[in-house]
């Protein structure tokens, strides 16, 4: 993939099973699940579904919860139909996002380095919310 406009990258759903979930998404909504035979195996924390060429649907467990810690309080997103929202964009709009954060002085994480996500492996990554307190990711593959 090579067009690097911002668009939506995946979305993380919190679930109770997450293969009970995939198998959910696959038969009634015709996604390809991901990862599902390594999180069986115990080698992945959670599998996930394709919606598309560029999006997917992270299952993550609600036993996860306690260890979401990406920003103080992320914890308390569990039970929320969503657990945060993930835009990807070009290196240099992530770092003009990120610029624009901390001069509003609106809290940001640390940056995270190679997470899995729709296009494979991510360059780098980082959280920080919304005035609602929703969560979101920002990325850059190139």
């Amino acid at each position: 993939m090579t067009d690097n406009t911002t668009r939506l990258d995946h979305v993380v759903l919190w679930v109770r099973d997450p293969v009970a979930a995939a198998d959910f998404y696959e038969k009634a909504l015709g996604m390809a699940p991901l990862r599902l035979t390594e999180f069986a195996a115990g080698t992945e924390p959670f599998p996930s579904v394709r919606l598309n060429d560029e999006t997917i649907f992270d299952l993550m467990p609600l036993s996860m919860a306690e260890r979401m810690k990406m920003l103080p309080g992320s914890v308390d997103s569990a039970g929320h139909p969503v657990n945060h929202v993930c835009l990807a964009l070009p290196g240099d709009d992530f770092e003009t996002l990120r610029a624009r954060l901390e001069e509003r002085a609106v809290p940001v994480s640390d940056i995270s380095y190679d997470s899995f996500g729709a296009r494979g492996l991510a360059r780098r990554s980082f959280y920080f919310r919304d005035p609602d307190g929703n969560v979101f990711e920002a990325r850059h593959y190139d």
